[in-house]
């Protein structure tokens, strides 16, 4: 019998002060009816693990403990319920630990590797339990089909996209668009010695493209960073009134390869936060009141690690106290918030975390957590909240109250704030400011909500002549706060912060 040094009694004992949780639960005594336990033991294997203790009332935690004379005969039946009714078979660890003079029970089952977990008796449809905040819940059709990969250490982005055709020019964009980001990346990080450019032979091997005779099978990674062919895949985001769901100001919705929907929802944040400015001698300087870095790992880390299996999609909300960020997909393969703050981590989608690796979206392995919440501090934030709710995880990131008056406060002067775009928007050149009009705010306005809009467009939409329209977009461009990309008819205006 394994023993239980004076460390472990202590840690037991704050578990049972703290009370019932997602992984502790208590038993005044062992039920006649062994489902009461055995499928919390089941829940625990399917999740992050956790512990039964037997001899401890849940309601008020007091240690009654089990007697001595049937304390080992109790142990037996717990082995013997938990080994005859559970498939695959389990092995926890059932010790008994002395507490308070009193003697308890406690069963430690760890996140176990061959899931999905199940008893035998009710079959793997109805009894594949899981642990969701402290209770034990039947898993979803979605979470049975997630353990089960997890099980078979399957990757679903690996798999391939039955009778999905992989086009010529969908390898070439997706090559040349990796070789962009890796560019912007050898930039930012100084690197002296040049990236190789990303092949269709690196889309192999990182199980992106597999090699069928003369042509490609796509991989449900490809499939994902070159199109929008699954309907799961895009990234809704919103702009609520106040601090509930309930009053939108504005709403979009992005599809396409993932980059790309991470690319347009920073964008989309960024419009609909507020921009502070302060002089520093004689030159202006912009921040925005969230870290740029925060809703960049909050936004690439919900795609990186969401389940794809869920039909549901990532959903990124602006409200008027905080940005929330929520993912399909509660945490994979057993891994705790404290094992990821600690920098640990398990990869859902490996193919897709490897190609974001690859261009510089993912910085580096198991740090997500720890660089949003250092963001936050740096910038004085309230401390992030992570949330695991259902089959879901959610992430939040307080804004300051809006300030009344002094140098650098946001206004409505040139920031757009809760959805709409700022009635003034003053544009720093050569050490001035230039005030723009109500026209070319306006223009401003339409083309950060649709960048492909034509003169004639604008001309129709804010009810002046076209040739006005060209007239303040000549002005724009020249101030150096609209750039043209690309032809007339196929390109796009960008609107430069």
């Amino acid at each position: 019998m394994k023993g239980i040094i004076k460390s472990d009694v202590e840690t037991m004992v704050e578990d049972i002060i703290r009370g019932e949780s997602k992984n502790v639960e208590f038993k005044e005594m062992l039920p006649k009816n062994s489902e009461k336990y055995t499928k919390t033991v089941v829940a625990y294997a399917n999740s992050q693990g956790g512990k039964i203790f037997f001899g401890v009332v849940d309601e008020t935690r007091e240690i009654v403990g089990i007697d001595e004379s049937i304390l080992f005969q109790t142990m037996d039946s717990i082995t013997n319920a938990i080994s005859d009714s559970i498939e695959p078979q389990i092995v926890p660890e059932i010790e008994p630990c002395t507490v308070e003079g009193k003697n308890i029970i406690v069963v430690t089952v760890s996140p176990e590797p061959n899931r999905p977990y199940y008893l035998k008796s009710k079959g793997k449809e109805k009894s594949t339990y899981i642990r969701v905040a402290g209770t034990t819940r039947i898993a979803s059709p979605d979470k049975i089909k997630e353990l089960e990969m997890e099980g078979a250490k399957i990757s679903w982005d690996e798999l391939t996209c039955v009778g999905y055709e992989v086009k010529e020019n969908a390898i070439k964009k997706l090559c040349s668009d990796m070789n962009r980001y890796r560019k912007e990346m050898q930039e930012r990080k100084a690197l002296a010695k040049k990236l190789p450019a990303v092949t269709r032979t690196n889309l192999e091997d990182w199980k992106v493209l597999k090699k069928m005779g003369e042509g490609y099978l796509a991989s449900n990674a490809f499939v994902l960073l070159t199109s929008d062919y699954f309907q799961f895949s895009k990234t809704q985001c919103a702009v609520f009134k106040g601090n509930d769901r309930v009053v939108f100001l504005d709403k979009r919705e992005f599809k396409g390869p993932l980059y790309s929907q991470i690319e347009d929802s920073i964008d989309f944040v960024l419009r609909n936060i507020r921009l502070g400015a302060k002089i520093e001698g004689l030159i202006r300087k912009e921040d925005y009141e969230l870290p740029v870095e925060a809703i960049r790992e909050m936004i690439v880390n919900a795609h990186c690690h969401r389940n794809m299996t869920d039909e549901s999609c990532v959903q990124v909300a602006v409200f008027d106290d905080r940005l929330e960020v929520t993912s399909p997909g509660g945490f994979y393969n057993g891994l705790t918030f404290e094992e990821a703050m600690q920098g640990h981590s398990k990869l859902r989608n490996r193919a897709i975390a490897n190609v974001f690796s690859q261009i510089g979206l993912i910085e580096a392995w198991g740090t997500g957590f720890k660089r949003i919440r250092n963001a936050a501090k740096e910038y004085g934030l309230p401390e992030p909240e992570f949330i695991e709710m259902p089959e879901t995880f959610r992430v939040n990131l307080y804004r300051k109250p809006l300030p009344m008056q002094g140098i650098g406060q946001t206004s409505v002067e040139h920031r757009q704030n809760i959805g709409q775009t700022s009635v003034e928007h003053r544009q720093g050149i050569g050490g001035k400011v230039v005030e723009l009009n109500d026209t070319q705010q306006k223009i401003l306005e339409m083309l950060s909500a649709d960048p492909t809009m034509t003169g004639a467009a604008l001309a129709g939409q804010i009810t002046i002549s076209k040739r006005n329209i060209e007239v303040n977009i000549k002005k724009l461009k020249d101030f150096g706060v609209l750039i043209r990309h690309g032809s007339s008819k196929g390109g796009y205006w960008e609107v430069k912060k």
